[in-house]
């Protein structure tokens, strides 16, 4: 048969007939050669991309030092690949609830049970347990938990051992129940347990409760994850995947979108960062207590009484840092020196009151520095995390006020507002606390 009387509908021509029983021929050759099949083994031939062998190599001769700066360049394209699988497993995006959810409380996107059901949950490392609000909660947003479309969910009764680690639970029936306050709140909870994941790692069997009933204006609207020390927190329950590591970077609480992060486990995070040594106190164990031992307003280092800074298990005494409190509180002594030595530098502006703030200008000033004096590190507060502006922008307000006067009258809170644009690292393992300018909003 001649090449006219082929069908003209075929897509192959002589030449390229030709040209793919060649190619299969080589192919058939370089297997035979590359290939030994004693025994049940297989060894096969591996050669460089740039290798005389290698189809791969380039077509023009290029030199020795060129082709080392061409690896140089791919090996770091590849160590940014690498990064970014392990941020993709670790890394978590943050923003504040403020403009999404309406909520005081920097937020994550959590996925809960199976098929996932998408949460914004409110971030608290001064808090342990987690609880979600379910399907026919009392007193709940309108965002819920469907319990019954997710096929990992489970109630766990008062013999499961986290029944134990619950405060005042309760066993009337077979579900663990509880109380629990959250600033202004009470809410009665279920403990239960189902699949959770922050990043691509879920976690499953986590316990959390189950809100049932909740009162006042303190809950977060689509519930809690609790990062504190305790045996509920996610800090425990993903001890074997976390090894007890996070850092965050808090947005501006203006911001509307996810620009910050929440970094979990060892890896990823800063290796160099000034730290100071977390402190343990049993009586109130979630909490991250440091030694705070002076503050700087400008240069000048303020005259504080020891004991409004040092800390005491006893009383409670002491410095946290808090996610959960928006706006830093000193105790009174404390926060008299800083603010009588910021007036006295800002000027002779006239000096007015704005709520819960008593320290407000109604002209543009220039606000000095105000420096916390750590064991181990001094981290210096720029004015983006010293004042707060009204809406108009008329007023400005150091962001700061005296603790109040009740349990906490005696405990000195570092808020999120001062944390903002901060890396916190909290490495439990280590005893220590990490913080470094970062710009996340």
């Amino acid at each position: 048969m001649t090449s006219q009387t082929l069908n003209p509908q075929s897509s192959f021509s002589f030449a390229t007939m030709k040209a793919y029983l060649l190619s299969l021929a080589f192919l058939f050759c370089s297997l035979a050669q590359g290939l030994s099949t004693k025994g049940l083994g297989t060894t096969v031939k591996v050669f460089h991309v740039y290798s005389s062998q290698s189809p791969f190599r380039p077509s023009k001769t290029i030199s020795w030092e060129e082709s080392v700066f061409q690896t140089m360049a791919k090996d770091e394209a590849r160590l940014q690949f690498l990064s970014s699988l392990v941020a993709k497993k670790s890394v978590v995006p943050v923003a504040s609830g403020r403009g999404i959810i309406q909520s005081p409380s920097y937020i994550v996107k959590a996925k809960v049970g199976t098929p996932p059901q998408t949460l914004l949950m409110a971030l608290d490392n001064s808090y342990d347990a987690a609880w979600i609000p379910c399907k026919g909660c009392v007193g709940c947003s309108s965002t819920v938990f469907n319990t019954v479309k997710s096929t990992t969910f489970k109630t766990l009764g008062c013999r499961a051992p986290q029944c134990k680690q619950v405060t005042n639970p309760v066993c009337g029936g077979s579900t663990c129940t509880w109380n629990t306050t959250y600033g202004s709140s009470t809410i009665l909870s279920n403990l239960t347990q189902d699949r959770i994941a922050l990043s691509m790692d879920p976690v499953p069997n986590y316990a959390f409760g189950c809100i049932q009933k909740a009162t006042g204006s303190s809950v977060p609207p689509q519930g809690l994850l609790g990062f504190g020390r305790g045996p509920l927190s996610f800090l425990s329950q993903t001890q074997n995947l976390y090894k007890s590591t996070f850092s965050y970077c808090l947005p501006s609480f203006r911001a509307l979108n996810f620009s910050g992060s929440l970094r979990l486990g060892p890896v990823g995070q800063p290796p160099r960062i000034k730290t100071t040594p977390l402190l343990k106190n049993p009586r109130r164990s979630s909490l991250y207590y440091v030694n705070l031992n002076g503050i700087k307003v400008g240069r000048k280092i303020v005259d504080i009484p020891r004991s409004a800074l040092a800390f005491n298990p006893t009383t409670g005494a002491g410095t946290i840092f808090d996610s959960g409190t928006v706006f830093t509180r000193l105790v009174a002594p404390a926060y008299i020196a800083v603010r009588n030595e910021f007036r006295k530098r800002v000027g002779k502006a006239t000096v007015s009151s704005l709520g819960g703030f008593d320290t407000c200008y109604s002209v543009p000033i220039v606000a000095p520095t105000i420096t916390f004096m750590f064991s181990g590190m001094n981290v210096t507060m720029q004015p983006e995390n010293l004042l707060i502006h009204s809406t108009a922008g008329a007023t400005s307000c150091l962001a700061m006020a005296a603790a109040p006067d009740n349990v906490n009258s005696v405990l000195n809170v570092i808020a999120s507002m001062q944390q903002q644009n901060h890396r916190i690292l909290f490495d439990v393992p280590h005893s220590r606390l990490g913080v470094a300018r970062e710009q996340c909003s």
